[in-house]
Parts: C-alpha cells; structure tokens; sequence
C-alpha cells in the first residue's frame, strides 16, 4: 500500500497544473527577470579604467617610486590596470579637467608631498586618492627602512654606502612580501547573488504547498480521499510517510530544476562547492516539506486558508532574508538575529553566503544543524497533532 499511494500521489502531483506552476515554473520565470534586471545594475557598477593625469615635473622624475607604481597602474598589457595616465603639464592638465576628459590630476611639491586636483566628487576620485595614499604610505615605509639600514651601517663603521643598494634591497622585499600574499577569495564577488540565494530558499519553501496537498488528501476533514483513508484498515503512518516522500521528491525536482537552470542558462556563478550546495539544498526542501506539514496538520482551517498562511510565511521569510533588498538581511542579523536564527529562509541563505564568501564550513554546518533542528521540531508538532485528531462525524 505504501508504494502504490506513493506512485498515485507522485501522478497526482504532477497533474495538478496550479502546484506545478508555482512551485516549478514560477521560480525559472522570477529568476530570469532576477537576472534581467541585476545584470544592468551589476555590470553599471563596474569599475572602468580611469582617466587621470600626472604632472610631468622634475619632483615627479626624480621619485622613483610614484613613476614605478603609476607605469604599473596604467600598464595597458595589464588586464586589471586601474589608471588610464597622461603625463603631461599642469596647464595641459587643468584644460583636460575642464573638459572632464580625465577625472583628476597629481602633482608632487617641492617637499615630495602629493596634491590631488579634481572639480567633482565621485568613486572614481575616491580610488584615485585611495592610490596615492597607499602609494604615500609605501613610500614612507621604503625611506624608514633605508634610514634604518644606513644608520646600522654607520655604526658597523661602513662608511662608504651603496644607498641605490639598499633602497632596492628594501624595494624589492617589499614587492616580494606583497607578492607572498595569496589572493583567496571569488573572483567575482557580487552581492546580487543573495537575491538569487533567497530564491532557492523561496523555492524550498514553496515545496511546502505541494506537502501540504498531499497530507490533506489524507484528512478526513479535507478531502473525500481522507474519509476514506481513516475508516479503512490501511495504517495511516503508511499513507502520510508514502504521502510525504512523494511530495519530497517533487519539490527537490523543483529546486534542483531551478539550480541547473540558474547555473547553465542563466551563467550564475554559486562557487565551487557543489557537493556542499546538494547537501543545503536537499536539507532546505526537508524544511520547506516541514512547513507545509506544519501548516497543514496544525491549522483547523479550508485548503485556500492553508494556502494562504503557507505564502505569507513563506514570503515573509524571504523578505526577512534579503530577497526584496540585500542591506534588509544585514539589518536583521546585526538588529534582530533571533529571527535570523529562526528563518529557515535566511539559514538556507546564510549557508550558500557562508559557502561562497568564507573559506571555512563553521557557518555552513551551523545553518546545516539549524535547519535540521527546525525541520525535526515542526515534523514532530505536526505529527503529535495528526495523532490528536478525533472527530464526532465526518
């Protein structure tokens, strides 16, 4: 009797055009609109090479530091080069401004003190004064460390210095050290990919109507099918567990339908961790099928009622999450992180941030156990309400 109601709810399932809609199309439409309309807003903020100029003084020649740093800023065979420089005169430099043909310019005083010119504020003149700060920062750090190494030198009694020597010993460990550091992190950090994390999780969540389906066909309350299954001699238990598992396997159809087609038709990068993905995914389709069980056994109300309530918490969910603006789950983590630590939308998101932006699995796991923990206590509430049910007539 188990794998015959198993199969018949499976075909039920996959019939009923409504649930299928909304639990395995309506998610494919609302992530190409999703990609539709972040890609615009991703790639507009882009960083772009940007136009400056350096004022081609004597100060500027004689700094061999600002000329190393600038030629390999604005090295046109770097794919990453930062700077599109001209070298030219401050006359030159304030008619390029003029006409807002470069974004800026620098030029080096007498004293070696960097001045930055520019006529409006903006990110790209943010980075341009970030640059020449750090490169003021190294700069400082080189003459120290030389100033350093001579005086150790005078009171070795060596008088007769290689000052070229040593500032390119402390040039070049300076390079290699910044060399050493080993860059770790995504290469395409984006985070509009929350917006597409909040998805699955909705996705997952929205399973839940398709749980909620299958266990009111087994209420005697709710459906004709369910009279008859509670005066038969069927065991119950046989008919929601077979219920259930037809269910699960339909909604993790559904998500991983919209996985394969986030990643191969929409080119959206999640990372490298795919075994790690499957195994959030499978566990937040356990909890999207804990919900509808919860909402289905527990609520004493029709089928469009249930429905009803299954959405609003489910979208209430996901917009704590961050799927309506990214800055709103930050705010609910720094703010509020009890609903946090309760949304089984934001733990679904969470472990997919977790597994993309950090190089450990700490965070990972703990939406893991905190996902199952919810799914284990909801499917425990529901069944000892199922248990509980009696009614006078049918």
């Amino acid at each position: 009797m188990f794998f015959h109601n198993f199969k018949y709810t499976l075909k039920v399932l996959f019939k009923n055009k409504v649930l299928i809609f909304w639990t395995l199309a309506f998610p494919l439409i609302l992530g190409t609109f999703f990609k539709m309309a972040f890609s615009d807003i991703v790639d507009s903020e882009k960083l772009n090479v940007i136009d400056i100029a350096v004022i081609d003084n004597v100060n500027f020649q004689k700094n061999e530091i600002y000329k190393e740093v600038f030629n390999s800023l604005s090295d046109e065979n770097n794919k990453d080069r930062l700077f599109n420089t001209k070298y030219i005169s401050e006359e030159e430099a304030k008619k390029l401004l003029e006409k807002e043909d470069i974004i800026g310019y620098l030029i080096l005083d007498n004293n070696n003190k960097p001045n930055l010119t520019f006529n409006t504020n903006g990110i790209n003149q943010t980075v341009f004064k970030y640059a020449v700060e750090e490169i003021e920062n190294t700069s400082k750090i080189i003459t120290d460390l030389s100033k350093n190494e001579i005086e150790n030198e005078i009171k070795k009694g060596n008088y007769n210095i290689d000052y070229n020597a040593i500032y390119q010993n402390i040039n070049n460990k300076i390079q290699d050290g910044n060399a050493n550091i080993e860059d770790v992190s995504p290469k395409n950090l984006n985070y509009m990919l929350v917006e597409f994390y909040t998805l699955i999780a909705m996705t997952c969540l929205y399973g839940g109507i398709l749980t909620m389906y299958s266990i009111n066909k087994t209420l005697p309350n709710m459906s004709s099918k369910g009279k008859r299954v509670s005066v038969s001699s069927v065991k119950k238990s046989n008919i929601i567990f077979s219920s259930l598992l037809s269910a699960f396997l339909v909604e993790l159809f559904g998500v991983l339908l919209l996985f394969a087609y986030t990643i191969f038709v929409l080119n959206i990068d999640f990372g490298s961790n795919t075994l790690y993905m499957l195994l959030l995914t499978i566990i937040g389709t356990l909890s999207g099928l804990s919900l509808g069980l919860f909402v289905a056994s527990v609520f004493k109300v029709g089928e469009n009622s249930k429905v009803g309530i299954l959405i609003a918490i489910s979208m209430a969910c996901t917009f704590l999450s961050g799927m309506m603006g990214v800055t709103l789950k930050y705010i609910i983590d720094k703010f509020a992180p009890i609903i946090a630590m309760i949304n089984p939308a934001n733990m679904i998101t969470d472990g997919f941030y977790a597994l993309y932006y950090y190089d450990t699995l700490d965070r990972y796991f703990f939406n893991i156990t905190s996902l199952l923990i919810f799914s284990f206590i909801l499917i425990m509430i529901s069944f000892i309400s199922l248990r509980r049910q009696k009614y006078d007539s049918i």
